[in-house]
């Protein structure tokens, strides 16, 4: 079985500070050459662990929440094809992030309805990972979104990274607990700190 793999980032402005405790302070999407924030962490543990799973080729990679899509709609991080594998995912991320204008409110639908509509032009078995940053402020749409996607073979899998609370997302994942193709994970702590890679 061909199982694909999909990626959707939180650019919405709640990252700026969701650093205070793991970041020193600094943004979650900052880049910087000397240290590797929590995105781009992410990235490369999802790089190790899922790569040998996506064995079709490439992997459609979407940001939400910004200035230009805010709760309604996601973009493409690279706007002239799918992201070949993790590491050009992270390159693209690299390059596209600094010019990104972060905004909001968060909103997980318009990313797993994107999801469904590959799906459905292609007939194979996905995984989304949603790397965001906290609460989702649009629960009552995120979860008609999550319903519609247990009518195709899709899987959801939520990574929270910053300093959290984490209260509503876990009353979240409470809630959408009986569908069985949403999830949270839990990944090794990046560098050892405990606020930057939540369950």
């Amino acid at each position: 079985m061909t199982i694909r793999l999909i990626i959707g980032l939180d650019y919405t402005a709640s990252n700026k500070y969701q650093g205070e405790h793991c970041f020193e302070g600094r943004s979650l999407h900052s880049i910087n050459s000397d240290v590797s924030n929590p995105y781009q962490q992410v990235i490369s543990i999802l790089g190790k662990t899922l790569a040998p799973f996506a064995t079709s080729g490439f992997i459609p990679a979407y940001g939400f929440g910004d200035a230009t899509t805010s709760d309604w709609s996601v973009f493409r991080l690279k706007p002239d094809g799918e992201c070949k594998d993790f590491d050009e995912v992270l390159r693209v991320y690299n390059e596209i992030t600094p010019t990104v204008k972060l905004s909001g409110p968060t909103n997980f639908a318009p990313l797993i309805y994107q999801a469904i509509d590959i799906c459905q032009k292609v007939h194979d078995y996905h995984i989304l990972v949603i790397v965001a940053d906290g609460q989702v402020t649009n629960e009552r749409a995120t979860k008609r979104a999550i319903v519609e996607a247990c009518r195709h073979p899709l899987s959801i899998i939520v990574v929270g990274v910053g300093d959290g609370p984490w209260d509503m997302m876990r009353e979240h994942d409470k809630g959408v607990s009986k569908f069985k193709n949403f999830s949270r994970t839990t990944f090794p702590d990046a560098e050892e700190n405990e606020y930057c890679l939540q369950m």
